[in-house]
């Protein structure tokens, strides 16, 4: 058997372009943040994570240019050997500050962080307890680590309990959540979860890729539920609200020290060019400067909120600014997003694998820098292509 007969026979995604119906690799060819050009027509964006609009911030491009001009576009290698930048050791002080840890590390993407981390810290003997709605980025994480890998429910505490009572008492834990769901838009009840974790001696890790610069004053979810003492582990990413490209691990000194020097995608991958980091430090003034840009981002969140709950769409569990349209049925989830883009708005049609088949979702998500008039005409868009599917009544 050849090993690319698998490549030869997948025809899904070239059926799908064929029928023009193709929602994924969007080649965009300019974007100013909330809008984007497509084939020289002009569509209104809600399909970022760019939450507080910080991508075409001049004064973050300004830093990302002179940080070129003074050392070039690439480390050339990795920071265990000579791609060590004191720019990284100066960002990694800031967010350790930013989100209460004792310290912190940076990687060149979030993925590599969650794969690195989880890693090395889940050896032989040792549990790593996720949630089924994790990012992928755990979940491959989890399956990198030489230790077990078990899962709960989503957001299930009870469920969480029983996983952890099952668990050989000489056994090391360790429980990976989501701080805000990417899909659902919902919260890990940290609150709740906490006194699990501590009730089985297990630590417990929180990927904020989609929490900082929204909750909490835009220092994460932890901070949002004042628990950040109660959190041992805290992840973020650099794609979204920081405007730039990395990642970071941050909790205690010890703890961060040992990843340093056993994470296999750190060690082995080139650093963040400094041109990333300096996107990163000038984002993170702006935001510790500016908290008006996350109240700005609520109110626009809430006004869409309002907005297509009062039209009649189902929501889901989101309380952020990550709002799914639940629609279900994949033909029909295809189609809303292709009306959506022919209309000239941007979302993302999220099927299986991403969901379970029967609940395919339009993912919609928001900026700081979204105007009232761009929300009223996201949501015309929304209720016409609902009706007209019969989504909303």
């Amino acid at each position: 058997m050849d090993i690319f007969d698998k490549c030869y026979s997948f025809t899904q995604a070239k059926i799908a372009k064929a029928m023009g119906v193709y929602p994924y690799f969007t080649v965009l060819d300019d974007t100013e943040g909330t809008e984007v050009l497509i084939e020289g027509r002009r569509v209104l964006m809600i399909g970022s994570n760019n939450y507080l609009g910080l991508t075409t911030d001049p004064r973050v491009r300004q830093a990302s240019v002179d940080a070129v001009k003074r050392f070039g576009t690439s480390c050339t290698g990795s920071r265990f050997l000579n791609g060590n930048l004191r720019l990284h050791e100066e960002l990694e002080a800031q967010l350790a500050d930013y989100v209460g840890k004792q310290a912190a590390l940076v990687f060149s993407t979030g993925f590599q962080v969650n794969l690195g981390t989880i890693s090395c810290l889940v050896q032989k003997g040792d549990v790593v307890v996720a949630d089924k709605d994790d990012h992928a980025s755990i979940v491959d994480g989890c399956m990198l680590a030489l230790g077990e890998m078990r899962r709960f429910n989503h957001n299930d505490l009870g469920h969480l309990d029983r996983v952890l009572a099952g668990i050989d008492a000489s056994a090391g834990r360790m429980v990976v959540v989501d701080g805000v769901y990417s899909m659902g838009g919902d919260l890990a009840p940290l609150p709740e979860m906490a006194p699990i974790c501590k009730k089985h001696g297990a630590r417990l890790m929180v990927d904020d890729a989609h929490s900082l610069g929204v909750m909490g004053g835009g220092r994460g979810t932890a901070a949002h539920f004042g628990l950040t003492d109660q959190v041992d582990l805290i992840m973020g990413t650099f794609s979204k609200s920081f405007a730039s490209l990395g990642g970071f691990i941050a909790g205690d000194e010890d703890i961060i020290h040992y990843i340093q020097h056993h994470a296999r995608s750190l060690i082995f991958s080139a650093s963040m060019p400094a041109s990333n980091v300096a996107a990163v430090m000038a984002s993170l003034e702006i935001m510790k400067n500016e908290p008006e840009r996350v109240d700005r981002l609520w109110q626009v969140t809430e006004r869409m909120r309002a907005g297509l709950k009062a039209a009649g769409f189902n929501t889901g569990p989101s309380v952020t600014p990550v709002i799914p349209i639940m629609i279900g049925d994949f033909e029909k989830t295809i189609t809303a997003w292709n009306l959506c883009f022919q209309r000239g708005l941007y979302t993302n049609a999220v099927i299986s694998p991403a969901v379970p088949p029967d609940q395919c979702l339009l993912r919609t998500s928001y900026m700081a820098t979204h105007t009232d008039d761009q929300i009223d005409r996201a949501l015309e868009i929304l209720r016409g292509v609902g009706r007209e599917l019969e989504l909303i009544a």
